[in-house]
């Protein structure tokens, strides 16, 4: 059996590196295509080499810009790629416009369709991720689900049939890359030794593309009374930029986006997260830190349980949110326990190759 995994963004190459493991202990024959979505090193090259992910078989290289002009982009590549492979699958992972290219190319080539981390939904209709995810989902032959409420979401939406609940992917390399700096205790990039900090990311399009709202946020990170760890993601650069908005200000201490391990290890060690992210979310939730969430909603609605994630759509509440100590309620596991790769890739290796 043959599986062409597509790629392209940070939250898709931490799903992979599990993945990988597994296609090889199933002695799946594994190609990995790399749309280029992401084409930092920091957020693309250094995720590869930190997770022990093989070089991809493919690099698209397709950049940035727009929507329509990047999933253009990747479209335009995808079908002469897929045709060279002959897939028994196309898996495609999370929500970015990787995955809508490579499901439209999949779709159309009457290619079989798996979709890992199917059945999130956010119900609000101005994320292009909602719309990337949930046509997504309507395309797939499987959808890969991570957790029960990812089922119900599907189940309601008429696709249980097509349904799989396998458990998250990231619990399985989360808790791997935890175990293994639990045995080292590396430092945090900035931040003394004992220190007590905060860590905030901030990137989404909501947040950053108008200045009001991203000079608010800005300013109730740099005036918390605790030092702000922020990996600065290049559209915030960009958007600090264009704005004139100082980002070396206050308490905030400005690094390069970090490598997954780095960013385990500073989610760990944080007193607090603030972020836009919601992979952020759930690596928080995971790794027992309480996570503040600067939107309206959140696909991980498990998360909000007992209080280790809580939203603030209006930004009134940053102060007083971030600095909460942790939670008294325990921790629950609604995303599996770390074998969600092996069951995914035996759900592909063992539905009919050709589905109806």
């Amino acid at each position: 059996m043959r599986i062409v995994s597509i790629v392209g963004a940070r939250p898709q190459f931490v799903k992979l590196a599990p993945m990988v493991k597994a296609f090889d202990a199933l002695k799946v024959d594994h190609k990995i295509v790399h749309t280029g979505q992401h084409y930092d090193i920091n957020m693309s090259d250094a995720f590869f080499q930190d997770l022990g992910i093989p070089d991809p078989d493919i690099h698209l290289g397709v950049g940035s810009g727009s929507h329509g002009v990047q999933t253009g982009g990747m479209l335009a590549q995808m079908d002469q790629v897929l045709l060279d492979f002959q897939p028994d699958w196309v898996l495609v992972y999370g929500d970015t416009n990787s995955t809508i290219a490579g499901a439209l190319s999949a779709v159309k080539l009457q290619i079989p369709l798996a979709h890992l981390e199917a059945g999130l939904r956010s119900n609000n209709r101005a994320m292009p991720e909602e719309h990337n995810r949930v046509l997504t989902d309507h395309a797939a032959d499987i959808c890969l689900a991570p957790s029960s409420a990812a089922m119900d979401c599907l189940a309601k939406e008429g696709l249980r049939e097509r349904a799989e609940l396998v458990g998250d992917v990231m619990v399985d390399v989360c808790y791997q890359v935890r175990d293994s700096l639990l045995a080292t205790s590396p430092p945090v990039p900035s931040i003394n030794h004992g220190e007590h900090y905060l860590l905030a990311t901030v990137h989404r399009a909501e947040n950053t593309d108008d200045p009001t709202r991203l000079e608010t946020v800005l300013s109730a990170l740099k005036h918390l009374p605790m030092p702000v760890l922020l990996p600065a993601h290049p559209r915030l650069m960009t958007k600090a930029t264009t704005f004139g908005i100082a980002l070396d200000d206050g308490n905030l201490r400005i690094v390069d986006p970090l490598g997954y391990p780095e960013m385990v290890n500073a989610i760990m060690n944080a007193d607090g997260v603030i972020t836009d992210s919601g992979g952020v979310q759930k690596e928080a939730y995971l790794l027992e830190t309480p996570c503040t969430t600067l939107r309206a909603e959140t696909e991980w609605t498990e998360t909000l349980a007992g209080g280790w994630n809580v939203l603030d759509p209006n930004l009134t509440n940053i102060a007083t949110l971030a600095m909460r100590p942790k939670p008294n309620s325990p921790n629950s596991h609604p995303y599996g326990h770390g074998d969600a790769a092996l069951t995914a890739a035996k759900a592909l290796c063992e539905a009919q190759s050709k589905p109806q």
